[in-house]
């Protein structure tokens, strides 16, 4: 082997072999992070400001963020649902008439069948009010599932017919007329001026929050370490505990900002005995129940999609029906319960919505469907199957209230919200469409 030395004179050059350098897409990757996820935040910051510049600086203030909170929670809580229903490659477009003939059966309920067995104000109303909704969805829910997985009936031919179908059993009920108002103690589901935690429950929420931020971290590393897979960068874990921490305590921060109505801080006042100060009494909202239970659905939805065998099961027929049936999984019986499972947020869902307005109406829910499969889609739920996450949907949820918030704020007609948000549902399934195609390369 001949060695060649450099010419007298001539200074040889030795090149020192670097690696690629790191890119922000790599070391996010490397965090684990989800890079449609974070444009999704990106996009809602960017609504979020061009809407308060363009209406006057009044959407970024503490009311009409309170107030966009509590109008996102139920399309919120029926698009945790709707993400299994996608994943197993089926569709539901009947939850907005679903929601509408639920809401007004429990309305009828509570306002005229149940004060006369039991009496005006009775405690048990409410609960029953919101257990029927709840088996009542179910039920609902697991007929048109049962159609889907034993007759054979697409889903989309069968909750289409259920679109029809739910609506007209909404107006049939009371004959179109509105039923008003609702129990007390069920008004309280909705928020509004009592609906709420006051300051320090919110606070004491957000602080549980950050705990828990931090417990699932420390969780997942060491379930990591047990069994041998690749730990994330600790650079990683503390920034996503501060900006998660952060985010969350901001929200907090944000809720008790805004303040009871004045006529209704003064009752306050005056039930409890206090003093109404000269430039008048500021009582801080709070985080409102219905942010509390839709929270709590994406939590419960969650845990069911990623820790359940129910759920598993549901991403295992999305992704390859034949294979999950040679592998023994019941599939009939799951897409059945998928759809059950729908039926019942959609109930939640009712609740929430029917104690918000005080009301059912016969136009209850219309429309719902569009906004709750935007959100889905949105939060990257792929419409062939096999992918999606709950967290995705509620913030793709988010995203499409507060374009229909923005829209409100600037008095742009009804007829255009519902152009633009067709519009969003048909780029977000064009990203989507984009995603798997650079995936499958």
């Amino acid at each position: 082997m001949s060695v060649t030395q450099a010419p007298p004179g001539e200074t040889q050059q030795q090149e020192t072999v670097r690696g690629p350098r790191p890119s922000v897409g790599s070391a996010l990757r490397s965090a684990e992070l989800d890079l449609r996820t974070l444009g999704m935040v990106g996009l809602l910051i960017v609504i979020w400001i061009g809407f308060h510049f363009m209406s006057g600086g009044t959407f970024l203030t503490p009311r009409n963020l309170w107030n966009l909170s509590v109008q996102f929670a139920p399309v919120a809580i029926m698009s945790t649902g709707m993400v299994l229903v996608i994943v197993s490659r089926n569709i539901d477009l009947s939850v907005g008439s679903m929601l509408g003939a639920v809401g007004m059966a429990i309305a009828v309920l509570q306002a005229e069948i149940l004060p006369d067995i039991l009496g005006f104000g009775h405690p048990a109303i409410w609960l029953i009010a919101v257990g029927a909704a709840l088996v009542l969805g179910g039920l609902i829910g697991l007929l048109q599932g049962l159609i889907v997985a034993y007759v054979g009936v697409p889903s989309f031919i069968v909750t289409l017919g259920g679109l029809l179908v739910w609506r007209g059993v909404t107006w049939w009920i009371t004959a179109g007329r509105t039923v008003a108002p609702m129990d007390s103690t069920f008004q309280l589901l909705g928020g509004g001026s009592r609906g709420s935690l006051g300051e320090v429950g919110s606070w004491a929420v957000g602080v549980l929050a950050c705990i828990g931020i931090v417990a699932i971290l420390l969780y997942d590393r060491r379930q990591r370490i047990r069994y041998g897979f690749k730990l994330r960068p600790t650079w990683a874990m503390i920034a996503i505990a501060v900006v998660g921490s952060a985010a969350v305590l901001g929200a907090v921060w944000v809720m008790n900002s805004y303040y009871l109505p004045e006529n209704v801080a003064m009752q306050v006042a005056e039930q409890q005995g206090i003093p109404w100060p000269e430039g008048g009494l500021r009582i801080p909202m709070g985080i409102s129940y219905p942010v509390l239970i839709a929270i709590g659905v994406m939590l419960l939805m969650s845990f069911v999609a990623n820790q359940r065998r129910f759920g598993r099961y549901i991403y295992s027929i999305g992704g390859n029906p034949e294979a999950a049936v040679l592998s023994g999984i019941n599939t009939r019986w799951t897409i059945a319960k998928t759809f059950m499972t729908m039926g019942m947020l959609v109930g939640v869902a009712a609740a929430v919505t029917v104690a918000r307005l005080n009301a059912a109406t016969s136009g209850l829910g219309t429309l719902a469907e569009l906004y709750v499969i935007a959100a889905a889609v949105i939060g990257g739920t792929s419409l062939a199957g096999g992918v999606g996450t709950i967290p995705g949907a509620v913030l793709g949820a988010l995203v499409m209230q507060s374009l229909q918030s923005g829209m409100v704020l600037m008095n742009v007609d009804a007829p255009l919200q519902d152009i633009v948000v067709g519009i969003v549902l048909v780029i977000a399934v064009a990203v989507d469409v984009y995603y798997r195609k650079r995936a499958a390369q």
